[in-house]
């Protein structure tokens, strides 16, 4: 149980991080780190709602993780393409 408590404080700071990183304009959102950021925290919110049956934060946790891969992947075609 403390595992998935703490994968779902490990979510919340990562996305936290990532928007303050953002806002400051020390990120890009333009770049793929501030969508791997979205991308690892949804995941660790994703593990704790699932242990919790937290069935609304699972959708929309999933949705926003989904976002940040494709967008990852939108940036990085762009790149080499």
């Amino acid at each position: 149980m403390f595992l998935y408590t703490m994968m779902g404080w490990l979510g919340a700071v990562i996305f936290i991080v990532a928007y303050f990183l953002l806002s400051m304009k020390y990120i890009s959102a333009d770049r793929p780190l501030y969508h791997s950021l979205n991308a690892a925290g949804g995941i660790c919110l994703v593990i704790n709602a699932l242990h919790l049956s937290d069935l609304p934060n699972v959708v929309v946790n999933t949705v926003w993780t989904i976002i940040a891969v494709l967008a990852v992947y939108r940036i990085y075609r762009n790149i080499s393409g």
